[in-house]
């Protein structure tokens, strides 16, 4: 790995031991030169991977539309940000092929998970723990706000913009969802990315994360905060945004986990 500082760090079993590292507030900035890199040298599979997860989200909001759904929209689509971590777990694999010296095909994309399936599915489980609990308060505060009718679309986003219940709302629930994606991204910031190059159980992932954020914490709240952004971005661009956004986020969250941690092999025949 390629991190200028090191330090050391505690044991996560008797085989491994994870060290994390210290960074300055420069490297999200690396970070992301280093993940337009790799998107331009793998473009074609980086493209057709977001393109996938654009797909997905313009079908999942076409059935919401259908199906007269409108008032979780607005939840469905914040709750992205519980899921990307594992979202970028394709990006992650493009991006090891590159290292590797290798040209990068959709196999290394959308199988990258598959090494690891068990602990990824496991922290596909707490990831989703915290999509859940985001949809129940997103629920709840728009019963609090609205009560149980939902009005009609153009009402209803009318209503959040305009009147004090909508903009209140809008306050509250931005607050309580920042603060359940913050947690999100710091039990998986690294958790995913180690669980998917290293023989690791998902709990050790998450304690790896943990420690990444608490020793690291300032650059680490301006990468969420850049990650957000972004996402947000292409949000914004009715998701055509996100075939180039999260390639590129996937390649540069790859490029955070070189930076941050360390996992060296212990020697247990002594």
């Amino acid at each position: 790995m390629n991190a200028a500082t090191r330090s050391a760090g505690q044991p996560s079993t008797p085989n491994v031991k994870i060290t994390i590292n210290p960074i300055g507030m420069d490297r999200p900035k690396a970070w992301l030169v280093a993940g337009f890199e790799d998107f331009r040298q793998a473009m074609a599979v980086s493209l057709a991977y977001g393109m996938f997860w654009v797909g997905l989200s313009i079908a999942i909001t076409a059935g919401a539309i259908v199906l007269d759904l409108w008032h979780w929209l607005l939840p469905l689509v914040a709750g992205f940000m519980f899921l990307g971590p594992l979202v970028a777990v394709g990006s992650y694999g493009i991006s090891r092929a590159l290292e590797e010296g290798r040209a990068p095909h959709l196999g290394d994309a959308f199988g990258a998970w598959r090494p690891h399936a068990g602990q990824l599915a496991m922290m596909g489980v707490m990831m989703m723990i915290f999509f859940l609990a985001w949809i129940r308060l997103a629920t709840l505060l728009f019963a609090l706000f609205f009560g149980f009718e939902a009005p009609g679309a153009a009402e209803l986003y009318a209503s959040l913009l305009t009147t004090p219940d909508g903009l209140g709302l809008i306050a509250v629930g931005t607050a309580v969802g920042a603060i359940l994606a913050f947690g999100a991204f710091a039990i998986s910031v690294v958790a995913v990315p180690t669980l998917m190059d290293q023989d690791l159980t998902f709990m050790e992932g998450i304690e790896a994360s943990l420690r990444t954020v608490s020793r690291n914490f300032r650059p680490m709240l301006l990468w969420a905060v850049i990650l957000t952004c972004c996402v947000l971005v292409g949000v914004l661009t009715f998701y055509i945004g996100l075939a180039l956004i999260l390639p590129v986020l996937g390649h540069a969250s790859w490029h955070a986990y070189e930076d941050l941690v360390r996992c060296e092999q212990r020697d247990v025949s002594v």
